[in-house]
């Protein structure tokens, strides 16, 4: 059976167009909102998210005003393909239009769609954060695959009292079912509830020198009561 989707979003953001380009179209840029380790070139997105390394070919190149890539169509119909346009305001600010479809093959597909629709909402709102409070500085990612959770619930309430001190003062810019975003003078630190059972810590530093393994630790320590 399967299922196509199309979701748009559009916000206004008090960033150059320039910042915003190079935020959606770069891997510095999207090094710093969108999830692992990412290059752009040779008409091609390349991702690094632990064993997820998808390559996306560029559809549409238009600096600074339109950029879109896409998975291309596996034999069993999936793709996936984001489409991105800039378009400058006279008082200085930039509205960002961002189009993520494509297609989940077979009938299971209501968990996956579920699960990237609610990820997809934390992307999009870290790269609402970043434009406002960090444009053209660059993050670090990182990334670290926690502890198999069983009782997600418990989780997030340990996780909720842990980061209170780890992370004193930091705002809470984005909360849903499956994630939460916090951000920090530092960064921006987020979790997810991975789709194969593990939280997943994607953050993106700006300052400091904290590491993977600092963060490794900090969730096997915090929830390795739920292996």
């Amino acid at each position: 059976m399967g299922h196509g989707f199309e979701g748009t979003e559009e916000i206004e953001v008090p960033a150059s167009v320039e910042d915003v380009w190079e935020a959606i179209a770069t891997g510095p840029g999207i090094d710093s909102w969108f999830m692992g380790r990412n290059e752009v070139e040779n008409g091609q997105v390349k991702l690094a998210f632990g064993e997820y390394r998808p390559t996306h070919e560029i559809t549409a190149w238009d600096p600074p005003h339109h950029f879109k890539h896409d998975s291309g169509v596996e034999p069993d119909g999936r793709f996936i393909a984001y489409e991105f346009m800039v378009e400058g305001r006279d008082h200085g600010s930039t509205v960002l239009r961002m189009v993520t479809s494509g297609f989940l093959p077979g009938d299971d597909w209501a968990d996956e769609f579920e699960a990237m629709k609610l990820g997809g909402a934390l992307f999009w709102r870290t790269l609402v954060e970043y434009l406002h409070h960090f444009p053209g500085r660059t993050a670090r990612p990182l990334t670290v695959f926690g502890p198999m959770i069983s009782d997600w619930n418990a989780a997030w309430k340990t996780l909720d009292e842990a980061l209170a001190e780890k992370l004193p003062g930091a705002v809470e810019y984005h909360r849903n079912a499956h994630t939460l975003g916090l951000r920090t003078e530092r960064g921006m630190y987020r979790f997810l509830r991975g789709f194969h059972g593990p939280m997943i810590a994607a953050h993106h530093v700006f300052s400091g020198d904290e590491s993977e393994q600092d963060w490794q630790s900090f969730l096997d320590t915090t929830l390795g009561e739920q292996k």
